[in-house]
């Protein structure tokens, strides 16, 4: 379906099956047959995770224990709710169950991404008091007004700690569509077929 291949000669290939698999972790998302815009959706998914992917594999890092394993299996059941009905949905797209070893694969590669950003762009993220300060003045007190009018406001001190966290994901985001404009300037994305044949 989509082969990627970067300058060092690193090559990932992205089946139907991959972006089946991605659905399948998704809540909410038809996989009986899944619509065409969401097969779109999942394959450009899984060519940003294989972009990471391939980088994530030049850092050393350890594998996954099973306790991350486990973790990582649990938040995926608790976004579904309902184990059994998981489970079956994981069966519909060729894995026999959540300790399929193609699963808990799947899983690792995903770990071993969440790591790399960790390390690559959270680690670096430096938030200042003057950046919380204009955060809260000039985005989240005209928010917060306009939600609640007429309500006490909040303070900056009440509200730093999750000021602090949404700075820091704004900057991470906007780090990670960085280096995907990036990644896919860079390296070859090559489409086989038509998505689905």
């Amino acid at each position: 379906m989509v082969v990627i291949s970067d300058r060092a000669g690193s090559t990932e290939l992205i089946t139907y099956s991959d972006v089946l698999w991605q659905l399948a972790l998704e809540p909410g998302v038809g996989i009986d047959p899944p619509s065409e815009g969401d097969i779109e959706r999942a394959l450009d998914t899984v060519i940003k995770q294989r972009l990471f992917a391939i980088e994530a594999g030049r850092l050393p890092q350890p594998s996954p224990t099973r306790t991350e394993l486990n973790a990582e299996i649990r938040d995926i059941l608790d976004r579904f709710g309902d184990a059994s009905a998981f489970e079956a949905r994981l069966r519909r797209v060729g894995f026999d169950s959540v300790r399929d070893e193609n699963f808990e694969r799947l899983i690792s590669e995903r770990i071993r991404i969440k790591r790399y950003i960790d390390f690559r762009f959270r680690s670096f993220v430096v938030v200042t008091p003057e950046d919380e300060e204009r955060y809260f003045r000039d985005t989240f007190l005209p928010d917060f007004r306009r939600r609640f009018p007429g309500a006490a406001e909040p303070s900056l001190a009440e509200r730093r700690a999750e000021i602090n966290r949404i700075l820091i994901e704004r900057s991470v985001a906007e780090s990670i569509e960085a280096y995907i404009d990036e990644a896919e300037r860079t390296n070859d994305i090559v489409y086989l077929d038509e998505v689905g044949d």
